[in-house]
């Protein structure tokens, strides 16, 4: 019995240092990704143009995606997305992006991604399973700079602008081919099994206290 006991106990304390180290991951994406909407925020003239901030429906932030995630394929980027509600920001969920034909940041290190989805259509195309980027919902790289009257066309169309910041560089940047999702498990250690990206994203869920630094980003934005 006291054999049975002790091995119960390395289990649940085997489980728990998985779970606490899993934990730390998520909260260090956190802190990152509203590291990366504050520093983009501190330069005007490369920011984003604020009609942009103004009139998108959702804000993706994924922070430093790894140069292999481009070049082999094997990896995942990882970061949140919010959407507008009531006049403020939803609570945020974790999204999954993968490899796209990015070939200009092919000599990067990482960079850090910003995607602004300009409508309810792209929003929805986002929480599907997973969804093409370019193929199901259409992706232009975004114009930077104070005004958002030099924005293309085709920006003007596009459901979702994409911009990303390497060594420094911020852009706009074509992610065609590539593919994002929600981050399923992710989601379930911040909200639980039985709640879905969806209504995260659309009703009043109460933000985690975790979130509150990436909450805080956005609700700083523009000021």
């Amino acid at each position: 019995m006291r054999r049975m006991a002790g091995l119960t106990a390395a289990i649940m304390a085997a489980t728990v240092g998985l779970q606490a180290d899993l934990s730390t991951r998520e909260v260090n994406r956190i802190k990152a990704a509203a590291t990366v909407l504050r520093e983009i925020h501190s330069v005007p003239d490369k920011d984003i143009p604020r009609q942009l901030w103004d009139s998108a429906s959702c804000v993706v932030v994924v922070p430093s995606l790894k140069k292999a995630a481009f070049v082999f394929g094997g990896e995942y980027g990882n970061g949140l997305m919010s959407c507008r509600l009531h006049g403020g920001w939803s609570a945020p969920v974790f999204i999954q992006i993968g490899k796209g034909s990015w070939g200009l940041q092919i000599g990067a290190q990482s960079i850090d991604l910003v995607l602004l989805v300009m409508n309810e259509s792209g929003m929805s195309k986002l929480l599907r399973n997973k969804v093409s980027l370019g193929a199901e919902a259409s992706v232009a790289a975004g114009p930077v700079g104070r005004d958002a009257r030099a924005a293309t066309d085709a920006q003007l169309k596009a459901e979702i602008l994409s911009y990303s910041r390497t060594q420094g560089l911020f852009a706009g940047i074509d992610l065609t081919g590539g593919v994002m999702k929600p981050d399923v498990d992710d989601n379930h250690d911040l909200y639980g099994e039985n709640v879905e990206p969806r209504e995260v994203l659309t009703t009043s869920t109460q933000a985690p206290a975790v979130t509150r630094p990436f909450m805080d980003a956005l609700a700083s934005e523009g000021k």
